[in-house]
């Protein structure tokens, strides 16, 4: 008998020693703990699947978990250049292409037009400098194509008719703002016309009297060849002005070359400069887009 309760020691012992043992964490639970909490019968605490598992990287794989996979963020196409390039680049792409043979398709002048006068064009991106002399004083007119064009451009081509061919379709004209110079031998400062086209003298029906198609909107002595125009210089505003004084400032214009011949002949270059400047745009567009 001693030998077998010797056994059934050892057995026991055995059976326990094999037995699996509760995790401490497990025990480390309080009582209250929603993971221990139940009704009578064992109820399961509902699984959250966290990013790494969603990730489809198990810890028996070996793989080290990340929050996301490197395939998804790599480009759909790569290239040289190490950009992006998607479905909507290429369509992107496509797009700016015909884009680019329609705008050279309606381009009137291929090089730009030559001003009338004696005036000397020089040119600096899409800003542009007409320059002259007349019996020693130094006339100088400056402007930029940058959002030349009226802004009510669309909304006319939407007030009119849906559908219309390339003949009906309306013409886009470029009416910069331009700054005259006149500077004269000695003089310390030159006399400085801040000039526009404005909208309501665009255009004149037959049998109406000719009207200045430009208009001076500000008047002010400034320093030769200063690009900047300082503000603590006297400035005349030409809103409230005598139009007896104004219709002596566009005689002394005209007396100087600028007139509407001059300022529908700039209205012609700078149509023609925003354009070769929009294409040239179109077309850098579209290498950045395709990466080339």
């Amino acid at each position: 008998i001693p030998v077998m309760l010797k056994s059934v020691v050892r057995a026991v012992g055995a059976a326990v020693r094999l037995s699996p043992a509760v995790p401490s964490a497990a025990r480390a639970f309080p009582l209250g703990s929603p993971a221990l909490r139940s009704s009578g019968s064992a109820t399961i605490r509902p699984f959250t699947r966290s990013l790494w598992v969603l990730n489809n990287n198990g810890a028996s794989s070996g793989y080290r978990p990340k929050l996301f996979s490197s395939r998804v963020l790599s480009p759909p196409v790569s290239c040289g250049c190490g950009g992006l390039h998607t479905e909507g680049d290429k369509a992107f792409g496509e797009f700016l292409s015909d884009e680019i043979k329609e705008e050279k398709k309606i381009q009137k002048n291929k090089t730009l037009p030559k001003m009338s006068g004696g005036w000397e064009l020089e040119m600096n991106g899409t800003e542009a400098k007409l320059t002259k002399q007349v019996s020693g004083e130094k006339i100088t007119v400056t402007f930029n194509v940058n959002n030349s064009i009226p802004p009510n451009f669309e909304e006319e081509v939407e007030q009119g008719q849906q559908q219309k061919s390339p003949e009906d379709e309306p013409e886009i004209v470029s009416t910069p703002n331009f700054v005259i110079e006149v500077t004269k031998q000695g003089a310390k400062h030159s006399l400085v016309f801040d000039c526009h086209f404005p909208e309501d003298e665009m255009s004149h029906g037959e049998g109406e009297e000719e009207s200045d198609i430009f208009a001076i909107r500000e008047v002010s002595f400034q320093p030769e060849g200063d690009s900047d125009w300082k503000e603590t210089s006297y400035t005349l505003n030409t809103d409230s002005l005598d139009w007896a004084l104004y219709d002596h400032m566009m005689d002394f214009l005209a007396d100087r070359g600028v007139d509407n011949t001059f300022a529908d002949e700039l209205m012609e270059l700078s149509t023609a400069m925003e354009h070769q400047e929009y294409i040239k745009f179109l077309e850098e567009l579209q290498s950045f887009v395709n990466c080339k």
